[in-house]
């Protein structure tokens, strides 16, 4: 496993620790240059916000647009405390970053809350099954740490 996905993951979970601290779902994500610099990071703001998007990885995309030119972020990386849902994962495609790495998988997030929490209604629609039917690949690497990644859930969704 590459060193620097390691602590860019560990980078998006401390933003998703973060993101808990303020009241807003534990969810973080960052966005890397192809020299491996942070350009941005975001966390989720839906409570904060009472934006229902405010998902950490559409929030990136949202500052990421406003700042770099296409060319750029399709040599981007996306890190992200855990994987993109259908929502989040179509903002990637729109906003043209090339890849996405998670730690933390759906199906190990809908473990967490099963189908009836009212603050996770997913989709159970895996990033790669959105990305596959792109236009453009999106390389989607993932999930990895997801012992870790879990622990910023721990006791949220109960």
């Amino acid at each position: 496993m590459d060193e620097l996905h390691l602590q860019h993951l560990r980078r998006a979970i401390g933003v998703a620790r973060r993101a808990r601290e303020r009241g807003n779902h534990p969810f973080g994500a960052i966005l890397v240059d192809e020299n491996n610099v942070v350009l941005l990071e975001a966390e989720n703001t839906v409570n904060s916000e009472r934006d229902c998007t405010g998902h950490a990885e559409t929030n990136l995309i949202r500052l990421a647009w406003r700042q770099f030119d296409p060319a750029t972020l399709r040599n981007c990386t996306l890190y992200t405390s855990t994987e993109p849902c259908a929502m989040c994962a179509g903002a990637i495609h729109w906003g043209g970053v090339g890849r996405v790495v998670f730690a933390l998988s759906e199906e190990g997030l809908y473990a967490m809350t099963g189908s009836s929490h009212p603050d996770n209604e997913t989709m159970r629609l895996p990033c790669r099954e959105v990305f596959a039917r792109s236009g453009r690949p999106v390389e989607v690497i993932g999930p990895l740490i997801e012992e870790e990644a879990r622990l910023v859930h721990e006791g949220f969704w109960t």
